[in-house]
């Protein structure tokens, strides 16, 4: 048993089950919610605007993974370099890529690098990443699901010798004030979590996000054409599904560069289809076209209108770690 194990109170040790390393857990997923006074057995973390990632390090090698199990690798080479360095245990961790705009974690700044696929280039990017840890599943033959988080995140911060690019998510107490102070500071907003909860491996209101600004997936259903010298396309076509059925929740057409409409513009292209894939929309209107509903892009916006379309929406980036079929409108607990 590692020592930090060997360590914990007897009640502690019996909630330890052992069994071998897997070769995959399900992430704890947090559930939308309204800022409000809490007290108690709760903690509160930065939500970043990242790539939600897994660590698997056994004893041979270090595995970052994606939520929908893609091997991030190849991508993030010098963070596998940093935790192959830190240490030989077998470990499972639960974290965030993100890289920073200034102080601020940008998903749009991240897009560079989540589209490069080979160590050799991801390692020549301008555009630095950095892994935030916030919790441990796992150590030398035992799953610590069972244990409280407080006592996860302290095995985490004392198993690992935090140093760039690989950080400690640090947490605080009052969760309205730190709410506060996100907003003032730009970022996206953050997670309320139960300092005695398990680490489930499904969405539960044990974690709780509170945003900011209303920002969500959506799955991309068509586009319209680009208007005078505009290359790629006008806007896309956004839904989300709802009881299997994928709804139109509207358009975005700001928040694009010209690389990026050419690029999700050929994609469009490859992906065109003549029947609608919009449960509440038969037919195209001028100058759209429908397309298979396979990506998923994450958009801002400022609220959704009484017939359900987003008002002010801007486009963030694409999002290849979580499956269309699993976007849907997110409603805030109240």
């Amino acid at each position: 048993m590692h020592p930090l194990l060997a360590a914990l109170t007897e009640e502690q040790q019996k909630r330890l089950v052992a069994r071998e390393q897997p070769a995959w857990m399900e992430p704890m997923l947090a559930t939308p919610a309204s800022p409000g006074p809490m007290s108690g057995d709760w903690i509160f973390e930065q939500k970043f605007d990242g790539e939600r990632c897994l660590v698997f390090r056994d004893s041979h090698r270090v595995r970052l993974l994606s939520r929908n199990r893609r091997v991030l690798n190849d991508t993030y080479p010098e963070l596998v370099e940093a935790l192959e360095a830190f240490t030989d245990r077998q470990f499972i961790a639960d974290g965030e890529i993100i890289a920073l705009e200034g102080d601020v974690p940008s998903f749009s700044r991240l897009q560079e690098r989540m589209q490069i696929h080979d160590p050799v280039k991801a390692k020549k990017s301008r555009v630095p990443v950095f892994l935030y840890l916030f919790d441990l599943i796992y150590l030398d033959g035992f799953d610590l699901a069972s244990l409280d988080l407080r006592t996860r995140k302290t095995l985490l911060k004392t198993l690992i010798p935090f140093r760039d690019p690989v950080r400690y998510t640090e947490h605080q107490e009052d969760g309205l004030a730190y709410y506060r102070e996100a907003c003032t500071k730009g970022l996206e907003g953050i997670i309320a979590k139960r300092a005695s909860g398990r680490y489930l491996h499904r969405r539960s209101s044990d974690w709780l996000k509170f945003k900011c600004l209303n920002r969500q997936e959506f799955v991309i259903g068509g586009y319209t054409d680009p208007g005078g010298s505009r290359p790629g396309f006008g806007a896309l076509l956004l839904g989300y599904y709802q009881d299997g059925r994928l709804l139109s929740a509207g358009k975005v057409g700001t928040g694009f560069d010209d690389r990026t409409l050419r690029e999700i513009g050929a994609r469009l292209v490859s992906l065109e289809q003549q029947a609608s894939p919009f449960a509440d929309k038969e037919r195209p209107e001028k100058g759209e076209h429908f397309v298979t509903p396979v990506l998923v892009c994450e958009v801002i916006f400022t609220e959704w209108t009484p017939e359900g379309k987003l008002r002010h929406p801007r486009y963030l980036g694409l999002r290849d770690d979580k499956p269309a079929r699993e976007v849907v409108r997110e409603k805030p607990q109240s």
